[in-house]
C-alpha cells in the first residue's frame, strides 16, 4: 500500500502483469486427486506452466465461461443457436407484423375505392332530389361486422334474388335488417344503388324503412328497420290447418294495397315495385304489413306512361302482357297484386299448384270464377269465417289478374274497394 502511494505521489506508474497458476503440481499429478483437481468444468483442459511449477485451466476449444466451475464451459454452438433462433423468431413476428400491416391498408384503400365508387353512384340518381338524405345514411362497414358478429351464420334470417339479410344490433342499440349481396355483378350494383335511392324517398307505414346503407363494399349494405314476424307467405302457408284469420287477411291486403297507391301516385316520382308477392310482405308482432325488397324498382318518369326495361320479377306473379312486351307500368304492380289476392282466398301456393285439367293456380282461379263454382278452391277457414265480401274480393281479384293491363283497375281504385269492404265488415 506504501508503495502504491509513493509511485502515485511522484505521478509514476509500474504496469503490473499477474501471473496466477494453481497449486505447485503439475497437470498429471493434480489428476491424480479428484477433490483438489481445480479444472471442474466437463469442457475444460489442463496446461502445465513450463518456467515454474503449478497449472493453468482453460475451456477446451469451441467452449468459453469459467473451467474453474462446474458447467463452467458452455459450447459456442448453444450461443449461436440461441441468437439463429432468437433472430428467427423476430423476423418471423417482424414479417407477420408488417404481413397484417399490408393487408390492413390494402382493406382501407379497398373500402375507399368501392365508397367513392358507390357514394359517386348513389349520388348520381339522387341529383334531382335531396341527395343530403343519403350522407346522412351512411353507415361504416365496421359498424355492420359489429352488429352482426362479423355476418356469422347464425345470425342469417333468409334471404331472396337480391341477396341475403342478417340480424344485427347497432351501437346505439337499434335491431336492424341487413341486406347483403349474394353475387358481385354489376346488375346487383345497381339493383343495391337504386333500391337505396327508391327507399330514401320513401315514408309510408306500410313500406318497410331504410335506417342507412355501408357504401365500402363493391355492392353496398342495406340497413332497414327489424320486423320480427316474419313473411305473409310463411303465416299463410305455414304448418298447421289454421292460417290468418280472413279479416286479418283483409286488412294486409287492404294495406298493401294503400302502399301500392302511394307508390303508383303520392310520391314525387311514381315508383314501379315489380316484384309484389307474398314472400316480399313482412308482418310485425301487431301483424302490421310492409312491403319490402326494391332491388327491382323502377321510377316512371311522369311525362311517361310506361318504361321499356329488361324483364324482372317472379315467374307466376309476373304481369303476362309485361313479361312478353317488356313494358313496364303501374298495372304491372296490379296484376301481382291481384295474384297474391289470389293466394290469400285460397290459401293455395303458385307453385307446385297443377288443376286437374292442367290450369295453374291464377287460371283454374279465373276457370272456376266464371262457371260460379269458386268455392271449390276457396280456403275452407275463408269460408267459415267470412260473408257476402269474399264474393266481392273474388270479383276484384278477377279484374287485377285481367290480360290487358287496360282492363285492370288502378291501385288507387283496388285500394278504395278494399277500405269500403272493410268499412262494411266494421260496421256489422
Amino acid at each position: 500500500m506504501e508503495l502504491y502511494s509513493k509511485y502515485r505521489n511522484k505521478g509514476t506508474g509500474v504496469p503490473l502483469v499477474l501471473d496466477l497458476v494453481v497449486g505447485n503440481e503439475t497437470c498429471d499429478e493434480a489428476k491424480r486427486n479428484a477433490l483438489s483437481y481445480a479444472c471442474k468444468a466437463t469442457n475444460s483442459s489442463c496446461i502445465d506452466r513450463p518456467s515454474r511449477s503449478g497449472y493453468l485451466c482453460n475451456c477446451s476449444q469451441g467452449y468459453e465461461g469459467n473451467p474453474y466451475l462446474h458447467g463452467g464451459c458452455q459450447g459456442l454452438s448453444i450461443g449461436i443457436g440461441v441468437g439463429s433462433a432468437t433472430g428467427f423468431i423476430c423476423i418471423v413476428l417482424i414479417a407477420m407484423f408488417l404481413t397484417r400491416r399490408i393487408k390492413h391498408r390494402r382493406k382501407i384503400k379497398l373500402r375507399q375505392k368501392f365508397f367513392i365508387l358507390n357514394r359517386g353512384q348513389l349520388l348520381k340518381q339522387l341529383v334531382s332530389q335531396r341527395a343530403d338524405i343519403a350522407e346522412r345514411m351512411i353507415i361504416t362497414l365496421d359498424e355492420l361486422e359489429k352488429a352482426t358478429n362479423n355476418f356469422d351464420k347464425a345470425r342469417e334470417l333468409g334471404g331472396g334474388g337480391h341477396g341475403t339479410v342478417y340480424k344485427g344490433i347497432l351501437s346505439d342499440l337499434h335491431v336492424v335488417a341487413i341486406k347483403i349481396s349474394n353475387i358481385v355483378v354489376q346488375k346487383e350494383i345497381d339493383d343495391f344503388i337504386n333500391e337505396v335511392a327508391i327507399l330514401s324517398q320513401i315514408n309510408h307505414k306500410n313500406v318497410v324503412k331504410l335506417i342507412g346503407c355501408c357504401l365500402e363494399t363493391e355492392v353496398p349494405l342495406l340497413v332497414y328497420e327489424f320486423i320480427s314476424n316474419g313473411t305473409l307467405y310463411h303465416h299463410l302457408h305455414g304448418e298447421g290447418p289454421r292460417s290468418l284469420s280472413w279479416s286479418n287477411r283483409l286488412r294486409i291486403a287492404a294495406e298493401i294495397a294503400n302502399a301500392l297507391s302511394y307508390l303508383h301516385s303520392s310520391v314525387t316520382i311514381p315508383i314501379i315495385h315489380r316484384d309484389i308477392k307474398s314472400s316480399n310482405i313482412l308482418l310485425d308482432d301487431n301483424l302490421t304489413s310492409k312491403v319490402s325488397d326494391f332491388g327491382a324498382s323502377r321510377y316512371i318518369p311522369i311525362e311517361k306512361t310506361a318504361l321499356t326495361t329488361a324483364v324482372q320479377g317472379t315467374v307466376g306473379y309476373l304481369d303476362p302482357m309485361y313479361f312478353y312486351t317488356g313494358r313496364l307500368n303501374d298495372k304491372s304492380d296490379v296484376y301481382s297484386f291481384g295474384v297474391m289476392l289470389v293466394e290469400l282466398l285460397t290459401k293455395r301456393k303458385l307453385f307446385p299448384y297443377l288443376s286437374s285439367e292442367g290450369d295453374g293456380l291464377v287460371a283454374d282461379f279465373v276457370n272456376l270464377h266464371s262457371v260460379g263454382n269458386l268455392v271449390q278452391m276457396l280456403d275452407s277457414q275463408v269460408i267459415e269465417e267470412g260473408g257476402t265480401e269474399i264474393q266481392e274480393v273474388s270479383q276484384l281479384a278477377i279484374s287485377c289478374i285481367e290480360l290487358r293491363g287496360e282492363d285492370r283497375p288502378t291501385m288507387r281504385q283496388v285500394n278504395c274497394s278494399l277500405e269500403g269492404i272493410l268499412s262494411q265488415i266494421n260496421q256489422k
